[in-house]
């Protein structure tokens, strides 16, 4: 998804997940693909094609979570300058296919300089980390720092009103996102602590809007 908005962390936030309805895993899944076609596209396909290419296709996919995340890990190989926000993304689809060491370790790689992180991106990081781990202390004090985060200022920056981040799309239309960032993701995890991260990530764990 594109936007005119100059914050890369915001495609993090909208990460379009198979496992957002948390659905039933089947037992063997087929996960076959065409991997030649799949290392060779470019990075704007191949990260941010939600139209059916890219890995994202092989993602929704229930229960090839984990085979997606292998393709990703192994195109990030394969084109190093394009690797990016996809160490992120690598690590939600483990975490999806229930590869919770593995997603934290990858996730402890994506925090960004203290001075740079205008959006929360780093409270967002440690909570989800320490959801991953089972750690209630560390996900509230995340929680709590997340909360805190006061909105950016600059002309290029997205209006934030009654706490919704108002961003143009590209498609004409404009989008309201809560504000700080992930704080509705971050909710939800704390909310379904006990649960898996497919089902505390989904719709269903999250606060409803007023």
């Amino acid at each position: 998804m594109k936007t005119p908005l100059p914050i890369a962390l915001l495609s993090c936030a909208l990460l379009a997940s198979p496992a957002m309805a948390a659905p039933q895993q089947p037992a063997n899944p087929d996960c076959t693909y065409d991997r030649a076609r799949l290392m060779a596209m470019d990075k704007a396909h191949f990260d941010e094609d939600t139209a059916g290419g890219g890995w994202r296709a092989l993602a929704a996919r229930p229960g090839c979570e984990p085979a997606a995340a292998d393709l990703v890990r192994d195109y990030r190989k394969a084109h190093p300058k394009d690797s990016g926000l996809m160490v992120w993304h690598e690590a939600q689809l483990r975490a999806f296919g229930g590869q919770s060491a593995r997603a934290a370790a990858l996730m402890e790689q994506t925090r960004v300089p203290e001075a740079a992180d205008r959006m929360g991106w780093n409270p967002y990081v440690d909570a989800t980390i320490a959801f991953l781990r089972k750690d209630r202390r560390a996900l509230d004090q995340a929680h709590a720092r997340l909360a805190a985060v006061k909105p950016p200022a600059g002309k290029d920056v997205p209006p934030v009103i009654d706490g919704y981040m108002q961003v143009d799309m590209s498609d004409g239309t404009t989008r309201k996102i809560r504000f700080p960032q992930n704080i509705d993701v971050v909710e939800g995890l704390a909310q379904c602590f006990d649960k898996s991260y497919a089902e505390a990530y989904s719709d269903a764990c999250r606060p409803r809007a007023d």
